[in-house]
């Protein structure tokens, strides 16, 4: 948007939808190295280590099923799961409005205390800071990951092949549906967020399937749709979908229907999609249904080679198909 002669920020900018990736290419990439770097949820630095930063935002700070200190924790520790390093250890930064409960306060950093010690993980530094009352909005969490790569070569866009099958590990939308109905005091029952570390399951995957398990993503802002796209952009290829093999839990689908959205463009805070070699999605399905987090996966599709562009493709339970384009605008602010 131009305000005079200035384009300005929008929301939508935090979408992780098309306006952000136009934000990363023209403005972070350009400054700090090729435009045409893949979309990765963290950086390999040599052979042997995974590096990552997210800051946390989430309005409300208490939901059901979580808070703002354990997603702060979940969520990168995600990012370094998606591309096969261990988590390990957690930088943690604090920028505090003045006035800010410290009840509250202690319970954020203990509920990221609990959350880093489940799954063994140490946060070794950080940083506070305190921002005037009213130039601020609560607390914002920032962290910042260092993991150590299991997986050689690890999972990469780049090894995607026609062929290959498509897996999610549970419901999608729990988590951005459950955000805006506590943000909204939306009388919508049975909600709760799914965030919760992937590592466990990302760790047996590799375990049953070494390097047949091709790419790795959390579908995280956009939903997965917007996570499938970024997946076949980065790989030149299309996806096929299949409606029917989608798992929803029944609170989320009726949510959105009354509300007018739609799940599939619904943050996740605790599943990750797996692409895995021609063959293997029956056992990675397995592998991932042994585990609590996993016990509603599903195999949800296919890539298939790229014809005239990378798109992802739903076939609809009424036997028609339809385009899932990238995210465009931002529906849900303030997820994570």
């Amino acid at each position: 948007m131009a305000s005079g002669n200035k384009t300005l920020v929008l929301l939508d900018h935090g979408s992780g939808g098309r306006a952000t990736h136009q934000l990363l290419r023209e403005v972070f990439f350009e400054a700090f190295g090729s435009s045409e770097k893949p979309f990765l949820d963290a950086a390999l630095i040599g052979e042997d280590l995974a590096f990552t930063t997210d800051s946390f935002v989430v309005d409300p700070i208490f939901f059901p099923g979580g808070d703002l200190g354990s997603l702060a924790v979940h969520g990168t520790a995600n990012d370094l799961a998606m591309v096969g390093a261990r988590p390990r250890w957690l930088a943690a930064s604090f920028i505090l409005e003045e006035g800010f409960p410290l009840e509250d306060l202690h319970r954020i950093v203990g509920s990221m205390a609990q959350a880093a010690q489940e799954i063994g993980v140490r946060i070794v530094c950080g940083d506070t800071k305190v921002v005037p009352k009213g130039k601020g909005d609560k607390v914002y969490v920032t962290t910042t990951g260092l993991g150590e790569t299991v997986l050689k070569p690890p999972p990469h866009p780049q090894r995607i092949l026609p062929g290959d099958e498509i897996l999610v590990s549970g419901p999608v939308g729990d988590h951005g549906l459950a955000i805006l109905a506590a943000r909204e005091g939306l009388p919508l029952k049975g909600l709760k967020s799914d965030s919760a570390a992937v590592w466990p399951l990302v760790e047996a995957l590799i375990e049953t399937l070494g390097p047949d398990l091709h790419a790795l993503r959390d579908p995280t802002r956009g939903g997965l749709a917007t996570t499938l796209n970024e997946l076949a952009q980065e790989a030149q290829v299309q996806m096929v979908i299949e409606e029917e093999a989608l798992p929803l839990r029944p609170e989320v689908k009726g949510g959105c229907e009354i509300l007018g959205l739609d799940p599939l463009y619904l943050a996740c805070e605790g599943r990750l999609v797996a692409i895995v070699a021609k063959g293997r999605g029956p056992e990675a399905l397995e592998t991932l249904k042994a585990h609590p987090l996993g016990k509603e996966a599903r195999i949800i599709g296919k890539v298939t080679p790229l014809r005239s562009r990378p798109l992802v493709i739903l076939h609809t339970l009424l036997g028609g198909e339809r385009v899932l384009p990238v995210l465009t605008g931002e529906p849900l602010p303030r997820i994570c």
